[in-house]
């Protein structure tokens, strides 16, 4: 049975094609090289963590405090 993966710096094979570590909790998203429109998006504190809705790149919020 899988089970959900507690640490989203942790990827799973399959969870999201690339995954960044960021230090700010707005972001901005452009596929790479423009493959896809400028998106900013929002990392939610409680989740750590956001998805571009075009190209599925998980941004994960490091904080101070280690994680």
């Amino acid at each position: 049975m899988p089970t959900a993966n507690p640490n989203p710096h942790h990827a799973v094979k399959g969870d999201a094609p690339e995954t960044e570590i960021v230090h700010t909790a707005r972001v901005a998203c452009d596929g790479g090289a423009g493959g896809h429109p400028l998106v900013w998006l929002s990392i939610d504190p409680v989740l750590g963590w956001v998805e571009c809705g075009y190209c599925d790149k998980r941004f994960v919020l490091e904080g101070d405090d280690g994680h």
